[in-house]
């Protein structure tokens, strides 16, 4: 492990010493090299995506190497046994908590989902755990903090929580277990069998290597899209006019937030930037952030894989509780913030 922790130790002086040379170069690159005039519209844009994307994506590489040697901890089938004969309440805080850090992806909710079923998991405490898997975000959390503070990425993370705990106790109120398909319904409930991996630190460290391969390799196409909407929003978009249209004062610009991101597919890493241009245009927190967790938790991929195993009734209460969540959300932050 000495070895290994001294290599990690020497990676991440380079990282930080590149990382900080970024905002520099980019104004360099931007205005020096290209010429480009300062506070021009296609300066604006460019010096944006210039220091944006070696930003972005190297936040999203050393966070993916972090979050998989965490995951190397929390697999699949741990984290079934952990939920468990869990009681409502405490079982949706613990499934909302362990959402945070184990893998998931819209392609796995339904086997995960089955799982959870199988083990004997409650409806409410299931739910708590898949509204939180995607909606509270790692990636989308270190990138917050990196681009936009700890105050912004904090209320992403304590919002995000609450709509996850709250939904779940909701749904499992309504007992609603009848509006799963019946050859879900079907399985049998049973303890489920767990293997137990033995890992070094060796191990865990290629885990985050492979993690980085993984999922930087698929997502970095939505990175650098999101990236080059966001510099368009912030080289050629007039702050008055995103403020007018999602501002606090709009009324209806938190709703409309959440109609249109639902349909839209994009991962948390695409979006951020997206986050970041948008508010740096005058749009208000709460219609912002509605708009990402509507992006992220409300998708209509993912909407389409739970239906193998829900039924259309159990969907749209899914859809109309969460969407509450986040409704109240946009429209306290923007009345508070």
């Amino acid at each position: 492990m000495g070895r290994v922790t001294l290599i990690g130790l020497l990676g991440l002086v380079i990282w930080f010493v590149v990382y900080k040379q970024l905002e520099p170069f980019s104004y360099f690159f931007s205005y020096s090299l290209l010429g480009l005039e300062k506070g021009g519209h296609s300066g604006e844009a460019v010096q944006f995506f210039v220091y944006d994307t070696p930003k972005v994506m190297m936040l999203l590489t050393l966070i993916v190497f972090i979050i998989g040697m965490v995951r190397s901890f929390f697999t699949q089938e741990r984290t079934r046994k952990y939920l468990a004969g869990k009681r409502e309440t405490a079982g949706n805080v613990m499934a909302a908590l362990l959402g945070i850090v184990t893998p998931f992806c819209s392609c796995s909710a339904v086997p995960l989902f089955l799982g959870f079923v199988q083990a004997g998991i409650p409806l409410g405490v299931t739910f708590s755990f898949l509204i939180a898997a995607p909606m509270v975000n790692e990636i989308a959390l270190v990138l917050l903090y990196g681009l936009l503070g700890w105050k912004v990425a904090a209320l992403y993370l304590v919002t995000g929580l609450l709509i996850a705990m709250v939904a779940g106790w909701v749904i499992g109120r309504f007992k609603l277990e009848h509006w799963i398909e019946d050859w879900v319904q079907e399985l049998r409930a049973g303890e489920a069998v767990v293997m137990e991996e033995t890992l070094t630190w060796r191990d865990r460290v290629e885990r985050g290597r492979e993690a980085v391969r993984d999922i930087v390799g698929k997502v970095w196409i939505y990175v650098v899209a999101g990236i080059a909407v966001g510099a368009l929003i912030h080289g050629y978009v007039p702050e008055t006019f995103m403020a007018s249209i999602m501002g606090k004062d709009a009324w209806w610009s938190v709703p409309a937030a959440v109609v249109v991101g639902i349909p839209m597919y994009s991962n948390a890493a695409g979006i951020v930037p997206i986050v970041e241009a948008l508010l740096g245009k005058g749009a208000a927190l709460g219609t912002v952030l509605a708009f990402m967790m509507s992006v992220i938790a409300l998708s209509l991929p993912e909407m389409v894989i739970l239906r193998k195993v829900l039924k259309p009734k159990l969907i749209a209460v899914f859809i109309a509780v969460v969407g509450t969540g986040i409704l109240f959300t946009g429209y306290l932050f923007n009345l508070v913030i």
